[in-house]
């Protein structure tokens, strides 16, 4: 009984802090000391580490020597690299889906898209900040786009790097504002799909994530 409290402990304090990070409430570089997360979280030192070792692995969390933990930094250049993979997996992952889609497929598409657009968009207009609902619903409606695929490990390939794409459009979220249709921008990837035509939804899901990477780069340079 005990170990299942410690794992629970670290699973949750592992989805909290990493929501922090992927969310932005933990910035590139700041400190994550352990003393701290442990009272913030209500949760023991032990599975605060745990997770903490946990993201180090994933990439979300830095550690060198015997400096403690940071949140990992973020560079152009990486962001660059990770708009091609997403590009190339997303790719694949879509033609498969349109191809393989059901009308199971279609159906639950057709849901995720409507509980997008009624999510609320913003929690703070200013700063570009999104709440939690609405951050669930696009990934849930970019996951229904190729959730037919056939593959689980494509699929996770694709959500991991969907975090990663998460953290850097959150440190530029006031660029955004008021710069990005992006509403119109998943009705017409979901028209193209429903159609079955790869190349058009490809080509606009594309565009999609290039906007994204375009944006980012344009807050950096401010």
């Amino acid at each position: 009984m005990v170990g299942l409290v410690a794992n629970t402990s670290a699973s949750s304090a592992y989805n909290s802090i990493r929501e922090g990070i992927i969310t932005g409430q933990y910035p590139p570089g700041a400190r994550l000391h352990v003393h701290d997360l442990s009272k913030k979280l209500q949760i023991g030192p032990s599975p605060i580490r745990e997770a903490l070792n946990r993201l180090v692995s994933e990439g979300f969390v830095s550690q060198q020597d015997q400096r403690g933990f940071r949140v990992a930094s973020l560079d152009l250049d990486d962001l660059d690299d990770l708009f091609d993979a997403r590009c190339w997996a997303n790719e694949a992952a879509l033609r498969a889906s349109i191809q393989r889609g059901n009308q199971d497929w279609e159906e639950n598409l057709v849901l995720m898209l409507h509980r997008l657009r009624r999510a609320p968009r913003l929690i703070e207009v200013e700063s570009g900040l999104r709440g939690a609902e609405w951050e669930k619903a696009h990934d849930e409606f970019h996951n229904a786009l190729i959730g037919a695929c056939g593959s689980s490990w494509m699929q996770n390939f694709c959500q991991r790097m969907s975090d990663a794409a998460a953290r850097y459009r959150a440190v530029s979220r006031a660029v955004v504002v008021g710069q990005r249709g992006d509403e119109e921008e998943h009705i017409a990837i979901f028209e193209a799909a429903i159609a079955r035509n790869e190349d058009k939804a490809v080509e606009l899901l594309t565009n999609h994530l290039r906007c994204t990477r375009d944006l980012v780069v344009k807050s950096w340079k401010q």
